[in-house]
């Protein structure tokens, strides 16, 4: 299949703006405008299904790049049906299936402008800012409602119902791919710090311990892929080592105190309350089916209490079947990372990949439509090798001039 250069990249843009919107949720603070719940799962849905079919017309012909990753997640999508499919399951289980085929069914149709370059990681980018935009103005309009003693004075989105995990992802997301694009000069430094500067703001806000490690170890593994190759991640490596060691020395109290957030050693022990419900759910019965194929799609929360762990949250959902298939999504992805040459589009792979590995052992996500699937979706798009049989524009050659021969 050649590759087509004619898709319009702004719709596609779109298409992924919306996708972004679907994953945001319904569940988190107090909004300065209270917003009802089945108005933004309404709004949410509705951008789901633009999604799915502004990405058909836009690819009528079903042109698509098939792709490891892609088949994983479709498998995962059958083992979905498969473990909602049971009575007991209810209806909502078989909605969140139909939610998740309209989201995999969207990247395939996207698939066909996949190509190995940077499109979609600034599309990534600058939607995710836009989301950070918006909570930034709700903590301007109303401070008291954005940082709510009920979230411990933390971030929350007072606009659109965001939690401080999801804020402190998403500004994590964007420093890192904006810095890896910066080393490699695809963007302007000022450019850079209208996105770095204020996302470390909300991010320090958010006080999100798994973001801000998650940014420190992908860009770390991102940034060693590139010391080989590139002087500028070299002289970037040397000069975060010595900022990080001088505040590591001079500020260790106060980075103390920011890790903790108040709490005292014992709930900091247990995870915040997530070590008991891990517990709880690996000690529950389940039938053999159970531990194969899982209870079905459900709110990612066991006993009326949230997960927090994407593996534990996929064995309660679709099974050790389910855990096999997103520790092969991890394996697949890091796998082609490791055998492609160092290149910024791999660091940014690496970067994304490693994230959400970390991310994963204290957030869910990784076995529905997430965020963090779209971050994986992004790393997959990076790892795609440009097809050769695509038709490449010819440069343009002088013309030579003939000089004509004089007529007497």
């Amino acid at each position: 299949m050649h590759r087509d250069l004619t898709g319009p990249p702004r719709t596609v843009e779109l298409v992924w703006g919306l996708l972004i919107l679907n994953t945001l949720g319904s569940a988190g603070a107090r909004t300065i405008v209270p917003l009802p719940r089945s108005l933004i799962q309404m709004a949410t849905m509705g951008a789901l299904v633009s999604a799915f079919a502004l990405a058909l017309l836009l690819n009528l012909r079903l042109r698509i790049r098939a792709s490891a990753f892609l088949c994983l997640l479709t498998l995962m999508l059958v083992l979905s049906v498969v473990a909602s499919a049971h009575p007991t399951s209810g209806f909502g289980a078989l909605f969140r299936c139909f939610r998740l085929s309209l989201f995999v069914g969207t990247l395939w149709l996207l698939s066909r402008w996949w190509d190995g370059g940077e499109g979609l990681v600034r599309s990534h980018i600058r939607m995710y800012f836009a989301v950070l935009a918006s909570v930034a103005a709700g903590l301007v309009v109303s401070p008291g409602a954005a940082m709510p003693e009920l979230y411990g004075g933390r971030l929350v989105g007072a606009l659109w119902p965001l939690t401080p995990p999801q804020i402190g992802q998403y500004a994590a997301v964007i420093i890192g791919l904006t810095v890896l694009l910066l080393l490699d000069r695809r963007t302007t430094g000022r450019s850079a710090a209208l996105v770095v500067v204020p996302s470390l703001v909300l991010l320090a806000l958010t006080h999100t311990r798994t973001a801000t490690l998650g940014l420190i170890v992908g860009l770390l593994l991102a940034i060693g892929s590139l010391l080989l190759t590139s002087a500028a991640a070299r002289r970037f490596f040397g000069w975060a080592v010595l900022v990080a060691t001088t505040a590591a020395v001079g500020l260790s109290s106060l980075l103390q105190a920011w890790f903790l957030r108040g709490q005292t050693q014992e709930n900091f022990s247990n995870l915040t309350g997530r070590a008991k419900v891990w517990d709880a759910l690996l000690a529950a019965p389940r039938t053999t089916l159970e531990q194969l194929f899982g209870t079905g799609l459900g709110d990612k929360s066991f006993g009326g209490l949230p997960i927090d762990n994407s593996w534990l949250a996929v064995y309660n959902e679709q099974g050790l079947a389910g855990v096999a298939v997103v520790a092969a999504v991890f394996l697949t992805l890091g796998g082609v990372a490791l055998l492609r040459p160092p290149s910024p589009a791999r660091a940014c792979a690496i970067f994304l990949i490693s994230y959400c590995a970390i991310a994963s052992y204290t957030e869910a996500g990784l076995g529905d439509a997430s965020p963090y699937l779209l971050h994986l979706t992004v790393a997959a798009s990076l790892l795609v090798v440009p097809d050769p049989g695509a038709p490449l524009a010819a440069p343009a050659t002088p013309r030579r001039r003939v000089r004509q021969p004089e007529v007497t």
